[in-house]
This record gives structure tokens, C-alpha cells and sequence, in this order.
């Protein structure tokens, strides 16, 4: 029996981060190569970027992001476990490392979601179509539960799993690249019980960890695919995120979330995804694999009989709670 053809939403993060990143994220949407964006709300660009969402009906959610740069909600204005001295976020694996130490308040992660989904409103008009996390901090211990409750009180269903099935044995990552990326697999497997009590629903399947900037080709992005739909029940036809980061590079100061762009954002590797997403040969083996690109919103639109997005693998991947 083949195999359903399978619905893939590719997602471009970090829109709103600057100019030129957006730039290319536009073209790569208008190509037909990105299907869905993640606005950064306390990007340099946010206001533009919105705008540009709203010209050329962007499907658009929520990058929320609780590591990079300045928050909009109340800690802004005070001292706050979420800031380091200078009033920043306190890095990607500055605000790991505290949660993990748990000096992070969760009240106060959960006072700013809610600030950076008011200011989702504000320079879009309506709720996001999903909200995900930058740096994936939407599933780290604790953080995912605070996360689940604010998404179901404000009526956003859809978010992002990002448990990429084989990323720990992808030897063309970095030690420390595969290393980040086996975390980030091994708390999003811890976050989808908390997800899926407050009714979050999310892909069948997720890649884009091991398929990041440098890494981008077509045939990893057909690997990682079919690595990721193993084991997925056929009953239905499977639906599957792609993570991407495309767009022209950021030149300084312009950029950022207050605090300029980082190193990865005015490197050649986001224009290297840019073009990969946007040639022909990722088209063509999509094609071959029996992949074709879809909205988030055409997955919401799936009849009444069709099992919910990420519960077909629940049972798959969900490992009994410790006693």
C-alpha cells in the first residue's frame, strides 16, 4: 500500500529581524518555496515585517522569544529573572542554563508571552495562525507547561514540536550543533504530554534541526523527511514542518532584537538556504517523495473524520511519565 502523499508546511523563523532578512523571506514566499513565517515581535523590523505580511497575506505566527535581545512585556521596565544586568534576554543558553537552575520565575515567562501576543494583535490585526519558540525555549522543562496554559487561554491552538527523529546521528553536524540539536529533541519528547493536555496540536513530524544553514541541501531535506515519517501511522495523510532560516544577510547595526544581528544572521548561510528552498532540485525531489507544500491553515481545514495533527504519533513518541 503507498503511502499517503505527505503535506509539508516549510516555515521560515525570524521574520521581522531585520530588513533584508525579511527581504528574502518575502521572495522565498512569493516563490512558493515558504508556505508559513514566524514573526519576531521585538525584532528591529517587527513593524515593517507585519506590514509586509498583511501585502502579500503571509500566513503568520508567533516567534516567541524569551533569549535574544528586549523584552516587550513588563520586565522591561524593571528588574526581572528573564534579563541579564544590561536588560537584555540572557542568551540562547543563558536562559537554558537558568531555568535549568531554576532561577528562572515563571510568572514572569508567562506575563511576557502574553505581552508578545498583545503586540502579535497590535501590528497584525488578528491572533497568530500558530505560535512556536525562538531557540526552541517553548519546550524547555517548565517554560512548556507556562507556555501550553497561555497559548489555550488566548485560543491558539497550533505550535511546534521540534523532535527530529535521528538528528543525535547526523555526523555533517558540528559536536556542538548535534549536541544542542539532541537537547532540543529530548525536551520537546518531554514537552508533548503538557502540550497535549491543554490542546496544542502540532506536524506529525518536524525537520529542520539537522538541515540548518551550511547543512541545507535538497537531499538532506528529502532524508531528514523520510527519517522523520518512520513509523507514522498510514491512516491518514501524514503532515510534516520544515524549519527554515532563509534570507539575504544582515549588515550591522541594522538588525537584531536591541542588541544588533548575531554572527548567523550576517553569515552566507542564510542566503544558502534562500537558495536551496528556491531551486529547482528541492522542488523536483519533494516532488519524487510525493511531498507537496501546504499551509498551515489547509492542515486546520482537514475534516472532522481525520485524526488532529500530532496525535497520530503521540502514542509513538510520548514515553510513560516517572512514577
Amino acid at each position: 500500500m503507498a503511502r499517503p502523499r505527505v503535506r509539508l508546511v516549510v516555515t521560515a523563523d525570524d521574520f521581522g529581524y531585520c530588513p533584508r532578512r525579511d527581504e528574502g523571506i518575502v521572495e522565498a514566499f512569493l516563490a512558493g518555496a515558504v508556505t508559513s513565517v514566524s514573526l519576531l515581535v521585538n525584532g528591529a523590523a517587527a513593524e515593517s515585517a507585519a506590514e509586509l505580511a498583511r501585502r502579500h497575506r503571509i500566513p503568520t505566527g508567533l516567534h516567541a522569544n524569551l533569549s535574544e535581545g528586549l523584552p516587550v512585556g513588563p520586565a522591561r521596565h524593571g528588574v526581572s529573572s528573564l534579563l541579564g544586568p544590561e536588560g537584555f534576554f540572557l542568551g540562547k543558553m543563558g536562559f537554558r542554563k537558568a531555568v535549568a537552575a531554576g532561577d528562572v520565575v515563571l510568572t514572569q515567562v508567562r506575563e511576557e508571552l502574553e505581552a508578545q501576543l498583545s503586540r502579535f494583535r497590535e501590528l497584525l490585526g488578528r491572533d497568530p495562525t500558530h505560535v512556536d519558540g525562538h531557540q526552541h525555549v517553548h519546550v524547555l522543562p517548565g517554560v512548556c507547561q507556562v507556555f501550553a496554559e497561555a497559548l489555550q487561554t488566548c485560543g491558539v491552538s497550533f505550535t511546534r514540536l521540534p523532535l527530529e527523529r535521528g538528528v543525535g546521528g547526523c555526523a555533517w553536524l558540528e559536536a556542538p550543533a548535534r549536541s544542542f540539536a539532541s537537547a532540543v529533541e529530548r525536551d520537546a519528547r518531554a514537552a508533548m504530554g503538557p502540550f497535549a493536555h491543554h490542546g496544542l496540536r502540532w506536524t506529525d513530524a518536524f525537520v529542520g534541526l539537522s538541515t540548518c544553514g551550511r547543512h541545507m541541501s535538497a537531499h538532506r531535506v528529502s532524508g531528514a523527511l523520510a527519517r522523520a515519517l518512520e513509523g507514522i501511522p498510514m491512516s491518514h495523510a501524514p503532515t510534516a514542518e520544515l524549519m527554515t532560516h532563509p534570507g539575504y544577510p544582515s549588515v550591522p547595526p541594522a538588525g537584531g532584537c536591541g542588541e544588533g544581528p548575531d554572527a548567523f544572521s550576517c553569515s552566507w548561510e542564510r542566503l544558502h538556504e534562500l537558495r536551496v528552498l528556491t531551486a529547482p532540485a528541492l522542488r523536483a525531489q519533494l516532488a519524487k517523495d510525493g511531498v507537496e507544500l501546504c499551509a498551515l491553515d489547509n492542515l486546520d481545514s482537514k475534516r472532522p473524520q481525520e485524526e488532529t495533527p500530532g496525535e497520530a504519533i503521540l502514542e509513538t513518541f510520548l514515553e510513560p511519565s516517572p512514577p
